[in-house]
């Protein structure tokens, strides 16, 4: 190195220290650290629910649900899972949530000889009640595309379809924003939603024009925190591992 590229060099590796010394304040490092407040620990057990979250079913206890009319969930309980039984009612929780991280885990039925489409492996998750995000055996299993497991049904379809094969569990990991309105009823800010399904993004701060509709367009009526619902749909899905930190 020549003499002036290495008299250069020394410049700019001391000129920090010289703008502190001269008390330079633009210099100064520290003006751009945060240390308060302290974010808090949250421990992240292998396959299990964050320490802070409110477990909402572990494969044996039901007591965060009631049927959908009230009184005793009327689903399976057995080996971990928690069943639909077809005829009998959808299921919510005995707690109301607003903006929220659940994770949830379900199974489609194994068998799928006579069945297609919107008949395979349906029910859904309805976060405040009126938001559904699809539950359905998708693989290999054609139906319109708003309707597939991990749309927001009849408003987005995902992405992509990262859907695991019949009787398999799969994973959804949701972050739900809830909807606002004003004192007068008026909406201020619409519902978003981000879903990964077994890992991959499949709605993406998907913005909500309503609530969920089978038939006619999506609208929105003021509401406030509302349980979170799991639907009977006539198929036997199986759910697990279901678990919520409120935002």
């Amino acid at each position: 190195m020549t003499r002036p590229l290495l008299a250069a060099a020394c410049l700019l590796a001391t000129a920090p220290v010289f703008a502190q010394a001269s008390g330079d304040p633009a210099r100064d490092p520290t003006r751009t650290e945060v240390w308060k407040p302290v974010p808090a620990s949250v421990a992240t057990p292998l396959g299990g629910a964050p320490s802070d979250a409110i477990v909402l079913f572990d494969g044996k206890d039901v007591s965060a649900w009631e049927s959908e009319q009230g009184g005793r969930v009327p689903w399976r309980v057995d080996d971990g899972a928690m069943t639909v039984v077809p005829g009998s009612k959808g299921i919510r929780t005995r707690q109301r949530f607003c903006d929220m991280q659940l994770h949830v885990e379900w199974r489609s039925p194994s068998a799928t000889a006579g069945f297609e489409g919107q008949d395979r492996g349906n029910s859904g998750i309805f976060l405040q009640e009126l938001y559904e995000l699809q539950v359905l055996d998708s693989y290999n299993n054609p139906t319109y595309a708003n309707g597939q497991a991990g749309s927001i049904y009849k408003q987005a379809m995902p992405l992509v379809n990262a859907s695991r094969g019949p009787g398999q569990w799969q994973v959804y990991d949701i972050i739900w924003k809830a909807p606002r309105f004003s004192q007068g009823g008026g909406l201020t800010s619409p519902a978003r939603i981000t879903v990964l399904h077994n890992g991959v993004l499949v709605q993406d701060d998907t913005v909500l024009a309503g609530r969920t509709e089978y038939i006619g367009a999506p609208s929105y009526a003021p509401h406030d925190c509302a349980p979170i619902s799991l639907q009977e749909h006539d198929s036997a899905v199986s759910y697990r591992n279901i678990w919520v930190r409120e935002l």
